[in-house]
């Protein structure tokens, strides 16, 4: 009776086990997926977003109200993987972690040292993540 009460425990034992690992492995394989899903959705924003580069500098030569539709919508799907454009703007602080500072412009005294000047080009982050391409900025002395 001892016996069968000993391989009783042992397979109770085993058999908690095997659903642990069973839980650990599902709980892997999903973040596994999660991951091979944004990894992919990656590449393929990656390669988009020079043709929406492309479209903004069309919407600077070209006023037409389907470029800025088709540019929101571009914008608002990438938004939607969990991207946003990094923030670069006119006087915004200089970050190397966000920008490449391509040129360097006189400091006129009109903004403070280290400040951006213009943006040449947007950059994207995932939000709260890693960089995904860095905003192509001008900067002052």
């Amino acid at each position: 009776m001892a016996k069968l009460k000993d391989q009783s425990l042992e397979l109770k034992n085993q058999l908690a086990r095997a659903l642990a690992d069973y839980d650990n492995l599902v709980k892997r394989v999903d973040r596994e997926r999660t991951t091979f899903e944004k990894v992919s959705n990656l590449r393929l924003i990656m390669r988009l977003l020079p043709v929406l580069d492309i479209l903004k500098q069309a919407q600077v030569h070209i006023a037409d109200s389907g470029i800025a539709i088709t540019i929101k919508e571009f914008e608002d799907a990438i938004k939607a993987e969990g991207i946003e454009e990094i923030k670069a703007e006119i006087g915004y602080d200089f970050n190397p972690n966000i920008h490449e500072a391509i040129d360097v412009a006189p400091n006129e005294g009109k903004i403070g040292s280290n400040k951006i000047v213009e943006k040449v080009s947007s950059g994207w982050i995932f939000i709260g993540g890693p960089v995904i391409r860095v905003a192509k900025v001008k900067v002052t002395k």
